[in-house]
């Protein structure tokens, strides 16, 4: 059996372990099955991980899919014990000194997420020294409150995936499990294999550089990056090269950009079409062309699904014209 961890929207800040670097993992072991130790199968079928930006998910769906390759949820009401984690801080607040232990919590909350955001190679995340760094940030956090609603009863669940893989035949199978989650499956699982050292291939590289991108800072060579992005051939690649003329007041070039991408096919992965239609509303909006904006506010909004952030946008842009804040950035 094979055990890897998933990052979720952390993976934007690992090159090396993207979400397409965790499904190159995955099909390097050429599993019969993948399970999913960190969703339920009602949160399965609900597509929960789309609004919870776990962009390993929207790589392994279309390739398990396209592949007859079945995913197996096994987190029996995974999400309603992770809700109680925010229930819990919700009445911590309204509790004496409430506001002071929610900043502790709040503390090792960012020691972990800044653990988990040091570039590393895929095979040191199987290491002991990630392991027990990581043991010892999420043992800061369970001190505050025990295990229970505080962990989102993480020892519980994985104890229960743990005995429900003893009754499966799971030789020759992956499991993907959430990175909080991993190193207490692991320790009720004993010995597994996890993350192998594995050369980047290009699809691994074109990944890394979208990450790069959707994560624009000040200090990038904004440059270098757009002649990156033109390089790929994939819808993504073009909206994220408008977004950087975007970044850079150049919203002419953005548009034109924009528009050439919205006349292909750029239905995946499934988060562009939300963000691609509304960033190209404002962008209509920006040039004068308001009926235009709507009909790309519109468009969002009449996807079967399109991230939060788009459909905020969208809803704001039908409502009145957009016009970006003195001074403020658009990303």
């Amino acid at each position: 059996m094979i055990v890897l961890p998933s990052l979720g929207p952390l993976h934007l800040t690992q090159p090396r372990y993207n979400a397409v670097s965790l499904l190159r993992q995955i099909e390097h072991h050429r599993p019969r099955v993948v399970y999913l130790a960190s969703y339920s199968p009602e949160g399965l079928e609900a597509k929960v991980w789309r609004d919870q930006h776990d962009l390993a998910m929207f790589a392994l769906e279309p390739w398990a899919a396209l592949r007859g390759v079945p995913l197996v949820a096994l987190g029996d009401r995974a999400e309603a014990l992770q809700a109680e984690a925010e229930h819990f801080l919700e009445y911590l607040g309204s509790m004496p000194r409430g506001e002071e232990a929610k900043q502790r919590f709040a503390e090792a909350d960012r020691q972990i997420v800044e653990y988990l955001t040091v570039p590393r190679l895929p095979e040191e995340y199987a290491s002991e020294g990630f392991l027990s760094g990581l043991r010892e940030r999420l043992h800061v956090a369970r001190e505050l409150a025990g295990e229970g609603p505080a962990t989102g009863f993480r020892e519980e669940r994985m104890a229960a995936v743990a005995a429900g893989l003893a009754e499966l035949d799971a030789d020759g199978s992956v499991v993907l499990v959430d990175v909080l989650d991993y190193p207490v499956l692991l320790e009720h699982l004993g010995a597994v294999g996890g993350p192998v050292p594995l050369e980047p291939n290009e699809a691994e590289r074109a990944r890394a550089v979208m990450d790069r991108a959707w994560r624009l800072e000040e200090d990038d060579a904004w440059g270098n990056l757009l002649a990156q992005l033109m390089e790929i051939d994939e819808a993504e690649a073009r909206f994220l090269a408008a977004q950087v003329y975007l970044a850079a007041g150049q919203a002419e070039d953005a548009a034109r950009l924009m528009e050439e991408v919205s006349r292909g096919d750029f239905s995946k992965p499934e988060y562009l079409p939300g963000y691609l239609l509304a960033r190209l509303g404002q962008l209509y909006d920006l040039t004068g062309q308001r009926e235009r904006a709507l009909r790309a506010y519109r468009g969002v909004l009449a996807l079967s699904w399109a991230p939060a952030e788009a459909r905020e946008i969208a809803l704001a842009g039908v409502r009145a014209p957009f016009r970006p804040q003195p001074e403020a950035e658009i990303r």
